[in-house]
């Protein structure tokens, strides 16, 4: 079967990934070079802990809060959007306790799925990515936290993962290099944390190996269509034929699909990260710094800073505040790691694909038979990739599913 993809990102290049391994002839249409991204930026866990989905009424409520601080980790810029409008109705439905208990055991299917395949995808690449499997933290500092965070280290339990409650102390005792200043923290012993940036080359470079065909810095301008199937994709460079077409662009999965006159809400979430380099005491274990919506990855003597979620469209503008409280955010924390302020300068951004019910969009769509989805996993790209790309393979090569998709089907919303 010849399959096109269009997208090149982290969940693209699985799809392709999975695709070619079972023999199909696979096309990758990427508007950009395959160098940058955001699943080059971003954290690179691959973290089964993160079953729960993104709309949830805890960030309802923060949310209303933080939505109009530039400074905060969750800001809404100002704005008339009739997109952003629509989607945020949705996502205030969908931030339910039903709704998270419905979505929440679908997700555990898809990221547990990726964390299974990650040690054969590891052997199977040839360039080594850092893939480290110690666990990730679930740090926090306010005593109220605790017991939310202790009831999803149950349910956690209850999916069969492995995890370790511990105090202040104990903390501080898996991080022996560094001071921990935290009110008490979960350790989740099945996660594990790759280098996103050389994920991605690795994975680039195996597929052009097998004969992927790749179209870079092309942008798709329309389609042909006929009988109820999408026949070519026309960019700006050439009109390609497809037997199969799998949606898989990101943050930008809205746009492509009004060309086919399919309603697919989704705001670009942007993030920011930091690098820090030759470090000569780090880290030892990543963490979410819970309260402060911050995250952490250390590699070596290399270290990652990152959070914040920005729905102010696809903006290129770095706001400065937001990069200031990251840090500031990691020194509450870990308050004696001697790190300088941020160079704003040398910030990194990237658009998380933000889906308004935080589940992510993976399966046939009823428009046209020979169109699939594979998009809308804001923060869990690398968490969810390999689990996408094999759940797309099964689709496309008539298997069944590893387990049922309703949850992620693409037309839901209409």
């Amino acid at each position: 079967m010849n399959v096109t993809i269009i997208g090149g990102g982290v969940i693209g290049l699985n799809c392709a990934y999975f695709l070619q391994k079972e023999g199909h002839k696979v096309t990758v249409i990427e508007r950009g070079d395959i160098t940058d991204g955001c699943s080059f930026g971003n954290m690179g866990y691959v973290s089964p802990s993160h079953f729960v989905p993104l709309a949830t009424p805890g960030i309802v409520s923060k949310g209303l809060k933080w939505m109009m601080s530039s400074s905060s980790p969750f800001y809404v810029k100002p704005r008339l959007n009739l997109d952003l409008i629509r989607w945020g109705m949705t996502f205030w439905k969908s931030a339910s306790a039903k709704k998270v208990e419905e979505n929440a055991p679908h997700m555990n299917n898809l990221l547990q799925l990726t964390r299974h395949l990650m040690n054969d995808v590891k052997n199977e690449l040839p360039e080594p990515f850092d893939m480290t499997e110690k666990g990730c933290w679930m740090l926090w500092k306010n005593e109220k936290t605790a017991d939310h965070e202790k009831h999803l280290a149950d349910q956690a339990n209850a999916y069969g993962l492995k995890t370790i409650m511990c105090t202040p102390q104990q903390v501080q005792e898996y991080e022996p290099q560094v001071e921990t200043n935290v009110a008490g923290g979960v350790l989740y012993l099945d996660d594990c944390h790759v280098n996103p940036g050389k994920f991605m080359r690795s994975l680039y470079s195996y597929l052009k190996s097998k004969g992927v065909k790749f179209w870079l810095n092309s942008e798709v301008k329309s389609f042909e269509t006929a009988n109820g199937k999408i026949t070519g994709v026309i960019t700006d460079k050439a009109k390609l034929d497809c037997e199969e077409l799998i949606l898989a662009n990101g943050s930008w999965l809205q746009n492509i699909s009004k060309l086919l006159d399919i309603y697919t809400p989704m705001q670009p979430g942007k993030g920011y990260s930091m690098i820090y380099d030759g470090l000569e005491k780090n880290l030892q274990y990543p963490s979410i710094l819970v309260d402060d919506r911050t995250a952490t990855t250390p590699i070596g003597k290399w270290l990652r800073i990152g959070g914040t979620m920005e729905l102010s469209g696809h903006s290129d503008n770095i706001l400065p505040k937001r990069v200031t409280a990251i840090y500031t955010a990691f020194k509450k924390y870990y308050p004696t790691m001697n790190l300088p302020q941020p160079d704003i300068s040398k910030a990194w951004f990237g658009y998380r694909p933000v889906s308004p019910d935080g589940m992510p969009y993976i399966g046939r769509h009823t428009k046209f038979s020979n169109l699939s989805y594979a998009g809308g996993h804001a923060m869990l790209g690398v968490t969810a990739a390999a689990g996408t790309g094999q759940l797309i393979e099964e689709i496309i090569s008539g298997k069944k599913s590893s387990f049922d998709l309703a949850a992620f089907n693409p037309a839901r919303f209409g």
